[in-house]
């Protein structure tokens, strides 16, 4: 796997950490504490299938350490650490995906959808409980429930608004990019 990190990552990064923050008020409950259906994550996975693991881990990391100071006081570590593993898995796959190459069809779509909702496992039922545990010290129950509640809603939300939105960008985007490096 071949990663570049250019102009055009760097501002993925600035302006998707940026639309995560400003996405982290938009949120439905789903009836366990703490615990949201946000359109933030369909952004994180669109950006990671398109931009690779760094961009993906990067806004993750910053986005929601962000937001949460910004809108909490203080981030919950425990929950942000997993939106870069996320990120970085999503994010590993990006060239197969070929949303870029404008070749996000049917299979893609699929290969996706398995990718995001193993990863979506990965950071929400595995990781984000057991930092939970280990640095809040917060009762085993809890935090499986809201890790599992995370998971459905996260796979949810990607497997629509994500998926429309690299449909979008592959049909429309890819082929029009504004991008271009200057002499």
């Amino acid at each position: 796997m071949k990663t570049s990190f250019g102009v055009k990552e760097v501002v993925a990064v600035g302006i998707g950490a940026a639309l995560f923050v400003a996405l982290t008020q938009v949120q439905i409950p789903l009836g366990i504490p703490n615990t949201y259906l946000q359109p933030r994550a369909a952004l994180l996975a669109f950006l990671a299938a398109v931009f690779g693991p760094i961009v993906g881990a990067a806004v993750g990391l910053i986005g929601h350490a962000v937001g949460d100071m910004f809108f909490y006081g203080s981030a919950w570590w425990s929950w942000v650490f997993p939106e870069a593993v996320f990120g970085i898995i999503v994010g590993v796959f990006a060239k197969k995906y070929a949303i870029k190459e404008g070749g996000f069809g049917k299979k893609e779509i699929i290969h996706f959808n398995v990718v995001q909702i193993i990863a979506n496992a990965a950071a929400w039922i595995l990781v984000a409980p057991v930092l939970d545990i280990i640095i809040y010290k917060e009762p085993v129950n809890k935090v499986f429930l809201q890790g599992v509640a995370a998971w459905l809603g996260n796979v949810v939300i990607i497997a629509i608004l994500g998926t429309l939105l690299a449909v979008g960008y592959s049909k429309v985007g890819a082929k029009s990019s504004s991008l271009t490096k200057e002499d």
